[in-house]
């Protein structure tokens, strides 16, 4: 008889977690100075694309790499552990659905494009954002054309068994399924109201709503390309 674990983790969403808990900390071991520019230098700043980029930590360089490293790098414990959460919930079905290095690639992809709609809405603003909150928006639209189709079949218990056997929803049907879109316009009602209960400076704890949902739409329109072949629940 097979045993099952209690809690059924990737090893990919761990990983994850586990890097970005180091990059937190070790960023706390730092001189305050050296803290300040390393995470300027990782932090995604749209005036970098305005003309900046050599005055800023990181130099010409970061205006390629901070599409990728702003993910890596949390304002404090409350964001780290918000993302964390969220990774496990949404990103652990994902990665067992299409496996390691696709989860890193599609989360990665997801975050940038939420960076990308950031920098086209902030144009040239010295507002710096970090956080992989864009790379969990894209994971949180991709479960979502999973989700359903075991809600269809009356088996959510099928997401923790193998997910990976649970119909994909098309692209076109999602777009008009209205379980979907009541989520999605939930989810971004959510977003816009705490965007403008907190501060307006992201670096200042505000939220990037733009990275939200840029992320998120990246996620929803693309999940299809990095899905494998369905195969049969056993």
């Amino acid at each position: 008889m097979e045993r099952e674990p209690i809690f059924n983790i990737p090893p990919s969403v761990i990983v994850a977690i586990a890097v970005l808990a180091v990059v937190h900390f070790g960023l706390q071991l730092l001189p305050a100075e050296d803290a300040n520019w390393t995470t300027l230098a990782l932090a995604f700043i749209p005036a970098r694309y305005g003309g900046m980029a050599e005055e800023l930590p990181g130099g010409r360089e970061a205006a390629v790499t901070s599409f990728a490293t702003y993910q890596l790098v949390h304002a404090d414990i409350t964001h780290l552990l918000v993302n964390a959460a969220w990774l496990l919930a949404f990103g652990g079905a994902v990665a067992r659905r299409i496996g390691a290095l696709r989860f890193f690639v599609f989360a990665t992809l997801c975050g940038a494009a939420g960076a990308l709609l950031f920098l086209l809405l902030r144009w040239g603003e010295l507002v710096p954002v970090v956080g992989a909150s864009g790379a969990v928006s894209g994971l949180m639209a991709a479960a979502l054309r999973f989700f359903f189709g075991a809600a269809d079949r009356g088996d959510l218990g099928q997401l923790q068994r193998a997910p990976d056997t649970v119909p994909l929803i098309g692209l076109a049907e999602a777009l008009t399924n209205r379980r979907i879109l009541t989520v999605i316009g939930v989810w971004i009602v959510v977003n816009f109201v705490t965007a403008m209960a907190v501060p307006e400076s992201v670096s200042a704890g505000g939220i990037a709503w733009e990275v939200h949902l840029g992320g998120f739409i990246v996620g929803l329109l693309t999940f299809g390309a990095f899905d494998p072949p369905q195969r049969a629940s056993s």
